[in-house]
């Protein structure tokens, strides 16, 4: 069973992936409250947290934006996801979301074991796995996906880590994106 859905989900990824660069988001956009969203997937992945005893900081200012939902949603909890899986049990995990003048920042750190600057270099490399202590639970193509979805909406992503620290994964969305609360 666990196989199973290993394989699903990498099947699933691939198709998305091929998807993704394939084709542009077009009329698949709507209005919705973001800071909502990051809650729904908080709220999703609670078995995966609750399992390994973690908390959640949460700072989340009121901010709308107009996208592809369903995409986005996507991102989020691959971050928070990766968040989860990175990190030892009892260990707290922050979630931000600041509305800022010209964009709005969603930040995921976590305390785990944070990554070196040449495993930095690649986490968005499809199937490149930097931790193969992890690797029967991922498959390498969840950073990809993140990254081809934040391209198409014109975001950008950006890692700071260092092994032994944790790593914070910060997401500039475009005052384009952002609507009026």
């Amino acid at each position: 069973l666990y196989n199973t859905h290993r394989l699903s989900t990498l099947v699933g990824n691939i198709l998305m992936l091929s998807k993704l660069e394939n084709q542009s988001l077009s009329d698949q956009r709507s209005t919705f409250r973001l800071d909502e969203q990051l809650r729904q997937a908080v709220v999703m992945l609670e078995p995966q947290w609750e399992e390994k005893s973690l908390s959640f900081r949460a700072e989340l200012d009121a901010v709308s934006v107009t996208a592809c939902e369903p995409l986005l949603l996507q991102v989020w909890t691959n971050l928070i996801g990766n968040a989860i899986k990175f990190s030892e049990p009892g260990q707290e995990l922050s979630l931000r979301l600041l509305d800022q003048t010209e964009c709005a920042v969603v930040s995921v750190t976590d305390h785990g074991c944070g990554m070196t600057p040449e495993v930095q270099a690649r986490i968005f490399e499809k199937f490149y796995q930097g931790d193969t202590s992890h690797a029967t639970e991922g498959n390498g193509l969840g950073l990809a996906l993140v990254l081809r979805v934040l391209h198409l909406l014109d975001c950008q992503i950006s890692v700071q880590s260092e092994p032994g620290n944790g790593s914070t994964f910060t997401v500039h969305i475009p005052l384009k994106l952002l609507a009026e609360g």
